[in-house]
């Protein structure tokens, strides 16, 4: 089962890196066929590094750990309520309720 997983990952990752390569090479033919740069047309990945800070941007969206944890602050802040995940927790804690009540009652 390792393995396997260890498989599925290696191939997703590949897999992931051939789209992003593609992409930069067709932007880059792109620019070849045109014969001049376009500032619309944005690098698929480009790594910036300017006084020890590595900045990321994909397909012209800058990513950051700041945006990051923005964004999971944001989710903790709404805290959805999901039916069903609501509905599991309370079997669950019904279920090992009881279960602990019967193994009580059989032990004594």
């Amino acid at each position: 089962m390792k393995l396997f997983m260890l498989k599925s990952v290696g191939i997703a990752a590949l897999m992931l890196i051939s789209v992003l390569t593609g992409m930069q090479l067709a932007n880059n033919g792109i620019h070849k066929m045109k014969g001049y740069d376009d500032p619309n047309f944005h690098q698929a990945v480009s790594l910036n590094e300017t006084d020890n800070h590595i900045s990321a941007s994909i397909l012209g969206n800058d990513i950051s750990s700041h945006d990051i944890e923005a964004k999971k602050k944001k989710l903790e802040e709404i805290s959805a309520y999901n039916f069903f995940s609501s509905m599991g927790k309370k079997m669950s804690d019904g279920i090992s309720n009881a279960s602990e009540n019967l193994i009580q009652k059989i032990t004594k």
